[in-house]
């Protein structure tokens, strides 16, 4: 099952386990069964702490539990955890089999001391990117305490149970049966939802911090190129992000940042991460702000007001806020949201297998959708509202090579239909006759762009485009004095990772020199 450079690479993570560790696994006669079995054989000869036991009766099979003697820890896989999920499997082992996970020591103490019994249930798909964070924070939490049990499950593979709890898209938690969170979650989100009084508490925190030299809101690319840049000056330097990483953690595959080959959206989201915390940068994670006041005199502290009640105060701002997906907003559209319509094809693609989608927007992103999914689904519909498609060349040739696919232009999406469940069709409207049509289906993936994460910025004296871009001029500043931007937010053209690096580096340093020019009375009354 696993190669040899795999088998190599396991033997010398699970060195660290301090404690024997056993699996213990339900297997049933089809080939997925099979398939565990080899993989587990394969784990079990990499360490003479690891054990296997093949008399569990669980109820799905094929699936495995991670356990130790004093059966303080229940972490299950249902289905291989291969693909994405294979760093998963050697952080469980390695978590159950006593080594400490990378977590600050006040998360960790906040885990152990949850009061109540959780049992979760996540839904992946090995194909998912956004997927192992979930896993992976879970198995964490159930590897620390006794009371927290976790099984992932492979949506592919147990697509009965899915069609009958109306999955539809990945990652989807469970707690204890019920709905908890759809999407990427990290321990520190998971802990917010289940510890009531985490949130006050991080705001009363907040409250305490002296005024930032510079304070980054936003942790993206241009957020962390920020971040770097003014720390390597010396100065008091923060950053609020309502996630770092940014829309980067929903990034595939990445085949253009100069000097790597290749990498992918969650292990540059990591590596941004670790280079701002190799400095004295104060990551305030969770927090979205939701206003800006400018400063009351020239040189002043700008303040910066959070979700949950609290401030922040600096000399400098930097705005580096990124963009989400655009929304197609006909009806239907947000009712069916997870349902069946969806915005990652390589997360949610699996869960449609055998089934008809349509892909909105024949730009880059729609086109390389289309293709993905024809490989998964029965029939793809790709609807663009122009006259052409505008994707690359080369893309347009491959999708019009593929058989199960259908191109419709100058079509506007009209409405997203459903019954009450999940989605069921889709209506257009041909633009060149205006004449309606409808295409039965079970998924709509939507790719139709980005819009700029400024709406909180619109009363507070940053100009915005009409688009709602951050106006920024050729050294990053914005209308505001002490205030500038970077990254997708703003009014810089091609929306990049690699050049939303390098305004951000941009902005940092022109917030240095802006700081260096107050007068020194200023700089001593801010």
């Amino acid at each position: 099952m696993l190669d040899a450079g795999l088998k190599t690479q396991l033997s010398t993570y699970l060195q660290n386990l301090r404690q024997p560790i056993e699996l213990v696994a339900s297997l049933g006669e089809d080939k997925g069964s099979k398939d565990m079995l080899a993989l587990l054989e394969d784990v079990v000869a990499t360490s003479d702490k690891v054990s296997l036991n093949l008399s569990g009766d669980d109820a799905r099979k094929p699936s495995f539990a991670i356990t130790r003697a004093a059966g303080d820890a229940d972490v299950r896989f249902a289905g291989l955890p291969l693909g994405h999920e294979f760093t998963s499997l050697v952080l469980a082992l390695l978590h159950v089999g006593g080594h400490p996970p990378r977590l600050d020591a006040e998360v960790i103490e906040r885990i152990k001391g949850l009061d109540g019994d959780y049992s979760f249930e996540t839904y992946f798909s090995q194909s998912c990117q956004n997927c192992p964070d979930v896993v992976q924070a879970l198995n964490t939490m159930s590897a620390l305490n006794p009371r927290i049990r976790h099984v992932a499950i492979d949506g592919a593979l147990f697509q009965a149970e899915v069609e009958e709890r109306q999955v539809m898209a990945v990652p989807t938690i469970l707690l204890n049966g019920q709905p908890f969170g759809q999407g990427r979650m990290e321990v520190e989100q998971i802990l917010a939802k289940l510890d009531t009084g985490a949130e006050a508490r991080a705001a009363e925190k907040i409250k305490t911090k002296d005024a930032f030299e510079v304070l980054v809101i936003g942790g993206g690319p241009a957020g962390a190129a920020a971040a770097v840049y003014a720390a390597r000056k010396g100065i008091r330097t923060g950053v609020a992000a309502e996630r770092f990483g940014g829309q980067v953690l929903d990034t595939m595959a990445i085949e253009n940042f100069i000097s790597v080959q290749h990498t992918e959206g969650p292990k540059l989201a990591t590596a941004l991460e670790q280079h701002v915390k190799q400095y004295d940068v104060d990551v305030m994670n969770l927090q979205k702000a939701v206003g800006l006041v400018g400063p009351k005199t020239e040189g002043g502290l700008i303040e910066v007001k959070l979700e949950n009640g609290a401030s922040l105060k600096s000399r400098t701002v930097i705005l580096s806020t990124g963009a989400r997906w655009r929304n197609v907003n006909v009806p239907g559209e947000a009712q069916y949201k997870n349902k069946g319509v969806a915005y990652c094809p390589h997360c949610d693609g699996p869960l449609f297998k055998g089934k008809r989608v349509a892909v909105i927007g024949g730009g880059n992103s729609g086109v390389e959708a289309a293709i993905d999914l024809a490989g998964i689904v029965a029939h793809v519909t790709l609807i663009e509202y122009d006259s052409q498609l505008r994707a690359d060349a080369v893309l347009q040739r491959k999708l019009a090579s593929l058989p199960n696919v259908k191109i419709v232009t100058s079509a506007m999406t009209t409405e997203i239909h459903g019954d009450g469940a999940k989605v069921n069709g889709l209506s257009y409207k041909d633009r060149n006759h205006d004449t309606a049509h409808r295409v039965d289906l079970e998924g709509v993936f939507v790719q139709i762009g980005l819009v700029p994460n400024t709406e909180w910025l619109k009363d507070s004296g940053v100009a915005l485009s009409n688009r709602g871009e951050i106006e920024v001029d050729y050294r990053g500043e914005t209308t505001m004095p002490g205030v500038f931007a970077a990254g997708d937010a703003t009014t810089t053209p091609y929306k990049q990772i690699i050049i939303a690096m390098g305004e951000g580096a941009k902005a940092s340093l022109s917030a240095f020199d802006y700081l260096i020019r107050l007068p020194a009375e200023q700089a001593e009354a801010a």
